[in-house]
């Protein structure tokens, strides 16, 4: 389980993230949605311990993740190309990755194997550096890595940007298998309503850094979401 407590994170005296109490339960596929500077990505950051909060802090299976590292060899992630090493080739960088899990070659290839439909001929075996990537690629690339070694805990921010169609259909795919194969908690931030209401069984609204709305996914939340958006805007 996830739990954030009395969350806070300022900057330069503005308070842009403020989480009294939220809990994440394990194998639970959460959305996580609102508009520009609503705190998505700060939020994911204090999770993943890449910043220090104000207050309070984030707890996985009952540890604070920045005082413990347990944690980080069940947890995949992607936020942005920052987490890419962009002067590796992909299959480097998937040795590379797939080495700090403990995965052989052979596990490495196999795994890559899987995600062929994925990178639809686009990734591997192109003799090309990270950074000669297209952005769509470089996603690619990213998400994949996240998903090596089985992670129980899996973070995306912003997964479907830059794919074309095809896709964010794969990827659509490939994480409700996760969830329903493997029980992964699964949180992904999104601007898209439509992807993130499929794929979550939940959903969190921030507005400016608070939690304005906590919603189970049904029939009627996309509705219920482009109402509110409309109105806000």
């Amino acid at each position: 389980m996830i739990e954030s407590k009395e969350l806070t994170k300022n900057y330069t005296g503005i308070t842009v993230l403020n989480i009294p109490d939220l809990k994440i339960k394990k194998g639970e596929s959460f959305g996580l949605v609102g508009n520009n500077g609503a705190g998505k990505t700060t939020f994911f950051r204090l999770i993943l311990d890449l910043i220090r909060p104000n207050s309070g802090g984030v707890w996985i299976d009952n540890k604070n993740v920045a005082k413990s590292n347990n944690w980080k060899s069940f947890t995949g992630s992607y936020l942005d190309e920052g987490f890419l090493i962009d002067f590796l080739t992909p299959e480097e960088y998937f040795d590379f990755v797939g080495n700090t899990k403990g995965l052989s070659k052979g596990d490495i290839d196999d795994f890559l194997k899987n995600y062929e439909e994925f990178f639809d001929g686009q990734v591997l075996d192109k003799k090309k550096y990270i950074r000669d990537l297209s952005a769509g690629n470089q996603m690619k690339v990213g998400v994949a890595a996240a998903l090596m070694g089985n992670p129980e805990i899996l973070v995306l921010d912003e997964p479907f940007n830059s794919l074309d169609p095809s896709t964010q259909i794969r990827l659509k795919n490939i994480l409700k298998k996760l969830k329903e194969k493997n029980n992964v908690s699964i949180l992904i931030s999104s601007h898209d309503l439509n992807h993130v209401t499929e794929v979550c069984e939940r959903i969190v609204v921030l507005h400016e850094g608070d939690i304005v709305h906590d919603i189970q996914t049904d029939k009627d939340t996309l509705k219920e979401l482009e109402k509110y958006f409309a109105v806000l805007d």
